[in-house]
Order: structure tokens, then C-alpha cells, then sequence
């Protein structure tokens, strides 16, 4: 089945996920929605962030998307219930696969959650961790300068590498061997992260999990792509066209990405 796979987030953080869904399944095509302009969710109230998901997830829709990735941790505590209820095809959000991640990398069941501060706020982490083995201890900590630094393209200089260390200064008196990318936006900030976090910690992200996720359901209802050629994936923006296009081909390798303009109501 040819049709793309819808992938939204709050802006160019969802592109890890994306990566690691074109990585596992080259034949798929993306079609990608970045809402920049509006960026960051995590200070919003999740009122908020569930309506501007469910703006993303209506207009992939009428692209015929056959599956839709919720690539934004804030957006899926708010919305993914509400879409998997209400959408008529599978709807996959980044917590449960990151907390599954950690689970099964960690020894001491001690995790550390990095996120935006709706994300912390709604408890999704603590929760889905805590449903898999109940006796895990989970420290949260919302970073959120993170999101802005990334947006910006500011993530690989000095002053990013200060700004990571500032934040997570007052993890130094916690005991964790599992952090938590909690925010697709922060895999382009890991380096930093590990550095400051040292090597008895094991940095990880949700993304590759959320593939793994995205593969089972393709193969489970029969929906994998077969097509001769390699697919051309879109991807729409409501912000800078320019600066998304450089953190694509930075960060994907494409060298001449089909990037769009999409407008929402400000509301």
C-alpha cells in the first residue's frame, strides 16, 4: 500500500523520528508537518496542544496518509487517545516506545525523563514507565530552552554545550543509569547530553522504538509500501521555510528537500 505515512510535530524535532522511520523502512514515503511558527508546545496548555495535533492530524488526512506518527512528546500526552478513538487508521505517539526503550536499558529500573514542561507536567512518562515495572524510580526534569536552542539551528556550538550543562546541573545529585530524550526535539542535543551526563548513563531517544512500532503495524495490517523507485517524502512548515530546509539536509541528507507552506488559525 503506497500511501505515505503522516508524521506531525510541534516543529523540526519530529525529523528524528522521521530518520529512523526512513532508515527501517526505505519503500515508505513521509509526509512530514512541522508547526514552527507555533513551536514550542511544552509551555501551552495541552487544551491547546490538543487542538493544534488535531489541526496537523486533520490536514495529513486529506492526504490519504495510511498511518499517523504523533513525533512530538507534549502533542502525544495531549492527543493520542483522542485521535486513536476518533481517526480511522492506527495512530502511534513516542512515550510508551521511549519508556520501553528505557526499561530495557536500564539495570536499576532508575530513569531519568528529559522534557518539555507540558510533557513533565502530564506525568505520561512516569506513568507508561511505571506500567511496565511498577517499581522503577522516575526523575523528571523539564528543559525548556532546549526546544528554542534547536529551532533556532543553534544546537551544535558552544553556547548550546553551556546551555546543556546549566540545565542539567541539578541532575548531579540524582542516581540514574537511563535518561530519557523526552522531546524529539533534544536526539540533536545528545552528544552534549551524554558528555554531561558522563558514561554510566545511557542517553536514549524514543525514535528508533517508535519505528519498530510503526513496522509492526505496517506489517500487521498488510500495508508495506512496494514501489519501484525511492520515495520523494514532503514536508510542510508553518514557519521558515529556509531555516527547516537546512536542518533537513543537515540532519536527514537530503539534498533538496520538497518543503511547503501550511498556515493554521492562531487561535
Amino acid at each position: 500500500m503506497n500511501a505515505p505515512i503522516g508524521v506531525i510535530d510541534s516543529g523540526v524535532g519530529g525529523l528524528t523520528v522521521a530518520k529512523e522511520i526512513m532508515k527501517l523502512l526505505p519503500n515508505e514515503q513521509i509526509y512530514y508537518i512541522g508547526d514552527n511558527a507555533r513551536c514550542p508546545y511544552g509551555p501551552r496548555p495541552l487544551s491547546q496542544v490538543r487542538k493544534y495535533t488535531w489541526q496537523m492530524a486533520n490536514a495529513l488526512m486529506k492526504k490519504n496518509i495510511k498511518m499517523l506518527v504523533i513525533a512530538c512528546n507534549t502533542a502525544t500526552a495531549a492527543a493520542l487517545y483522542s485521535l486513536q478513538k476518533r481517526l480511522p487508521i492506527p495512530v502511534i505517539g513516542v512515550i510508551f516506545p521511549g519508556a520501553r526503550a528505557a526499561i530495557k536499558s536500564s539495570s536499576t529500573k532508575r530513569i531519568a525523563v528529559l522534557g518539555t514542561s507540558g510533557t513533565v507536567q502530564s506525568g505520561a512518562y512516569e506513568k507508561a514507565i511505571k506500567s511496565l515495572v511498577s517499581s522503577s524510580h522516575v526523575v523528571q526534569l523539564a528543559c525548556p530552552r532546549f526546544v528554542p536552542l534547536v529551532e533556532s539551528d543553534e544546537y551544535e556550538g558552544d553556547f548550546a554545550r553551556r546551555l546543556v550543562r546549566e540545565t542539567l546541573a541539578c541532575l548531579a545529585e540524582e542516581s540514574f543509569d537511563t535518561a530519557i530524550l523526552g522531546c524529539t526535539h533534544y536526539p540533536l542535543l545528545q552528544g552534549f547530553v551524554e558528555e554531561t551526563l558522563g558514561s554510566g548513563v545511557c542517553v536514549l531517544s524514543s525514535a528508533q522504538e517508535t519505528a519498530k512500532d510503526v513496522e509492526q503495524h505496517l506489517a500487521f495490517n498488510h500495508q508495506f509500501a512496494s514501489r519501484q523507485k525511492p520515495p520523494v517524502h514532503h514536508f510542510y512548515t508553518t514557519g521558515s521555510g529556509p531555516i527547516f530546509a537546512d536542518i533537513i539536509r543537515k540532519w536527514l541528507a537530503i539534498e533538496e528537500p520538497l518543503i511547503h507552506s501550511i498556515r493554521f488559525s492562531k487561535a
